[in-house]
C-alpha cells in the first residue's frame, strides 16, 4: 500500500509511525525538533490520515506497508520510532527485518498482548463505539461535535485528538478521515503482541540499539512489566518522560525529544 507521507530536514533517515486514531500531522512539532540531525519521515499508516483505507488492518500489513515504503524510498535502513499502534508496527517490522533498523524506539506500549478485559482494552472499545455513535449528519460545527462526544469521552484532550479526523467537506458535510469499521472490525488484532512464550535467552531480539519510552501518567507501560520488555528485548533502556500521559510526544514534545537525541547520542 502506498503510504501518505511528509518529510522534514536531512540527514540519516529517521522514520516515525504514529498511533492508532492518529496520523502524520500529530508528529510535525516532533520532526521539525530533530529535523536539524536527521531526514525525518512522518508517514500516515494504513486507513488513517491521507493513506487509502482497507477493510484489512493487521501487524502483518503494517510492517509490509512500512518496508514498501522503505523501499519505495531508497531507504536501506532508519531510526524508527513508533507511537503505541505504530510501536507495535516496528517492532514487527524490526523483528522481521532487523538489517533495515538502526535504532528501535518504542513509545508508551508493550510488545505483548493487551487482554480484551484491561483497561487499555476498554479504552479503546469506548474511543471506537463513541465516535462510530456520533450522527455526523446531525452535527453543526467542531463544537457540537466535542459537546456530543462528552457525553461519552470525558477527556478534553483525548476529545480534541480524536477530532482532529474530522474532516468538512466544501458542502458542509462533515466525514471521518479514519476508517472507523476497519479499525473496529480489526480491534482484537491491534490489541495483540508477541507471543511471550517464543521468546528466551536463546531467542529474542537484538542487534540494534532499543529505547522504550513511557508517560508516567500512562498505564500502557506499568513498571511491572519492564522484565517483560527485556526478555523480548535484552538490551532495552527504559525512560519515563514525567507528568506525560500516553500521548507524551504532543505534551510534552520537548523533554521527549531531548531524550531521543540523548538516547541517539546526540549532544546539544
Amino acid at each position: 500500500m502506498k503510504l501518505f507521507h511528509r518529510k522534514y530536514g536531512s540527514g540519516p533517515p529517521l522514520i516515525i509511525a504514529h498511533g492508532l486514531y492518529g496520523s502524520s500531522d500529530n508528529w510535525v512539532t516532533v520532526a521539525r525538533l530533530l529535523s536539524s540531525y536527521f531526514s525525518v519521515w512522518l508517514i500516515d499508516q494504513r486507513n488513517h490520515g491521507n493513506s487509502p483505507h482497507s477493510s484489512e488492518h493487521n501487524y502483518g500489513l503494517l510492517k509490509n506497508d512500512l518496508l514498501e515504503f522503505m523501499d519505495e524510498q531508497n531507504i536501506s535502513s532508519a531510526v524508527l520510532i513508533g507511537h503505541s499502534m505504530g510501536g507495535k508496527t516496528v517492532m514487527y517490522f524490526a523483528k522481521d527485518n532487523p538489517e533495515r533498523v538502526s535504532a528501535l524506539i518504542v513509545v508508551d506500549i508493550l510488545p505483548t498482548s493487551y487482554p480484551a478485559g484491561s483497561i487499555n482494552a476498554k479504552e479503546h472499545q469506548l474511543i471506537i463505539s463513541s465516535m462510530m455513535t456520533l450522527r455526523l449528519d446531525m452535527v453543526s460545527d467542531r463544537r457540537d461535535a466535542e459537546q456530543k462526544l462528552m457525553e461519552y469521552i470525558r477527556d478534553r484532550r483525548t476529545l480534541r485528538f480524536l477530532l482532529k479526523n474530522l474532516a468538512r467537506s466544501k458542502d458542509g458535510r462533515f466525514s471521518w478521515k479514519i476508517n472507523l469499521n476497519a479499525i473496529s472490525d480489526n480491534m482484537p488484532e491491534l490489541l495483540t503482541g508477541f507471543d511471550l512464550g517464543k521468546f528466551d535467552a536463546m531467542n529474542n531480539i537484538m542487534g540494534f540499539p532499543v529505547l522504550f519510552v513511557r508517560g508516567s501518567k500512562s498505564a500502557y507501560i506499568p513498571v511491572e512489566s519492564y522484565p517483560v520488555i527485556r526478555r523480548i528485548f535484552p538490551f532495552a533502556e527504559i525512560v519515563t518522560i514525567s507528568g506525560a500521559g500516553h500521548w507524551l510526544h504532543a505534551e510534552q514534545p520537548d523533554l521527549f525529544v531531548k531524550n531521543l537525541l540523548y538516547f541517539l547520542s546526540i549532544r546539544e
